[in-house]
């Protein structure tokens, strides 16, 4: 059965590193059919809308959608793509990578958080001149779902249970519906789980980041609080993440269009790689997943890497020394 599979380079150095995890994925004993489309800054330019109505139709229609970066249309693009396949949960791991040089090389962790509601709604408006107002939406179907999704994670991984990250103790309906919600579910099906308010996490993941693994998160605290953890593992570049619905998914790295280095062939493709083998674990090739994701971390250890890592090599090279590992 051949997987279809939507590739959206986008911006800057998204036109750098998808095609390189498309690549790695081609190298494998796995039938793909790969459809290109396009996406950001530079289609608003040409176009006038930074994603085309063919693009989402694709991503909405394939089965999976690998995507690079966009720049100051990212969130035209990014939000109604995650809309396009129907995801409820952002997944981003944050793990410190032998030859990286991390803050808190002890850092493994995994965000779960809620993708379609909380402050990213949409529900603003500007009421006077010196008034404006943001409306927060938490229902306790989305916040089930994602804890229906966050039980299977921990279940399938093999994990203890999960941390429940929110605000409640001040955002008493909103982040006290998500909390109550997750909770109830985790009851039911029988996983433990601890509560943590969402600021003395960030304090606390800072200092020990070993006192937790997964984390289950309303959508802006996932956000915020997943790039946080991102600089105690070597930045940005390093965090792949997928968006899963109950169909398909989308996949990229957190990282952006870097437009400082765009063009120069050296950025990092680590993250959008690893992007990958989460997209193929997604779509069953569990075991190409994990030879995808070992081959990375040689890689990220013995080298070659690109200038962000202290080395000289090119996006190329790292990615040819990915499949040569493969």
């Amino acid at each position: 059965m051949t997987d279809e599979i939507t590739v959206i380079p986008g911006d800057g150095i998204g036109q750098e590193v998808t095609p390189a995890a498309v690549d790695v994925l081609e190298s494998l004993e796995i039938e793909f059919a790969f459809h290109e489309a396009d996406a950001g800054d530079h289609v608003k330019e040409e176009t006038g809308e930074a994603l085309p109505a063919e693009t989402y139709d694709l991503a909405a229609s394939t089965d999976a959608t690998l995507f690079g970066a966009a720049g100051e249309t990212a969130a035209d693009v990014i939000l109604p793509l995650r809309e396009a396949v129907g995801s409820f949960v952002n997944v981003r791991p944050a793990k410190a990578y032998p030859g990286v040089d991390a803050l808190r090389p002890d850092t493994d962790l995994v965000f779960l958080r809620e993708n379609t509601e909380g402050v990213y709604s949409g529900h603003e408006n500007r009421l006077s001149d010196d008034l404006s107002t943001l409306t927060r939406v938490v229902t306790s179907s989305a916040s089930e779902q994602l804890a229906e999704f966050a039980c299977e994670f921990v279940a399938d991984g093999g994990y203890d249970g999960f941390h429940v990250a929110h605000k409640a103790n001040v955002m008493r309906e909103t982040d006290g519906r998500f909390r109550d919600s997750v909770l109830a579910v985790a009851e039911e099906r029988g996983v433990e789980t601890e509560e943590v308010l969402m600021d003395a996490f960030a304090t606390h993941v800072c200092l020990d980041p070993t006192q937790f693994d997964v984390v289950v998160c309303p959508n802006l605290a996932g956000d915020v609080l997943s790039d946080l953890a991102a600089g105690l593992v070597g930045g940005l570049g390093m965090l792949p993440s997928a968006n899963i619905g109950p169909e398909r998914g989308l996949f990229e790295p957190v990282h952006g269009s870097a437009p400082d280095i765009a063009g120069e062939g050296i950025a990092n493709p680590a993250a959008t790689i690893i992007s990958a083998a989460m997209l193929l674990e997604y779509l069953g090739h569990d075991d190409d997943g994990q030879a995808v994701r070992s081959a990375v971390e040689g890689v990220l250890e013995d080298g070659p890497r690109t200038p962000d890592l202290g080395g000289d090599a090119s996006t190329d090279d790292v990615t040819d020394a990915v499949i040569d590992r493969l």
